[in-house]
């Protein structure tokens, strides 16, 4: 819901930043894996209680998200750079609340393994329609200038690393914050499968 507002109100700062990376040969698949890399050291972070530094590996990791995004814009977006953005991002979300299932089995496994599996959901509802957008020339005008197209939901980037930031800050109400939003990611996989079946069929 809230991701074309702040690519709106981020744009001109991550650019201006991207154009510093640019001038020193730094490429934007470069900042994605780093990004990537960054944000999965939150892992043993999280597993061994250490919550305010995997907050700050979280975010920077999504700094890395913005930058690459910047980066490739300002030089030339690719295919390639586009599918490793998107695989690492479904990775580093996953990875997170499976560091927080570790960390607290007896307490997590459920509400983890529900959100993972809402995961499931928003991440194949958003692919399977992206391949079909890609293959009718369907356009997605909130973020035309992704390489891959962009349902709305619910539950997009923001909210998602919101919530992430909430486990952090309140890691005792994992159970709460995870099941409310694994509802939350639910609704969003079923407005995509409605929205998304019947704008295919009104394209035959």
């Amino acid at each position: 819901m809230f991701d074309p507002l702040l690519n709106k109100v981020l744009k001109k700062p991550l650019c201006g930043l991207a154009k510093q990376l640019i001038k020193r040969g730094v490429s934007a698949d470069k900042v994605t894996v780093a990004g990537f890399i960054v944000g999965m050291l939150a892992v043993p972070a999280i597993i061994y209680g250490h919550y305010t530094f995997a907050l700050c590996l979280i975010l920077l990791n999504r700094l890395g998200d913005g930058l690459d995004g910047a980066i490739a814009r300002e030089t030339s977006p690719s295919d390639a750079g586009g599918f490793l953005d998107i695989t690492l991002d479904f990775i580093f979300y996953s990875a997170i609340v499976f560091a927080f299932v570790c960390a607290n089995p007896v307490q997590n496994a459920v509400a983890g393994s529900f959100l993972m599996l809402s995961f499931m959901g928003t991440g194949g509802s958003f692919l399977a329609f992206a391949i079909m957008a890609s293959k009718h020339g369907i356009g997605s005008p909130n973020y035309p200038q992704k390489s891959l197209h962009y349902m709305g939901g619910l539950a997009e980037g923001f909210e998602t690393i919101l919530v992430l930031c909430l486990f952090c800050l309140f890691p005792s109400q994992f159970v709460i914050i995870a099941s409310v939003f694994a509802v939350i990611c639910w609704l969003t996989a079923a407005i995509r499968i409605w929205v998304g079946y019947n704008t295919l069929v009104a394209t035959k």
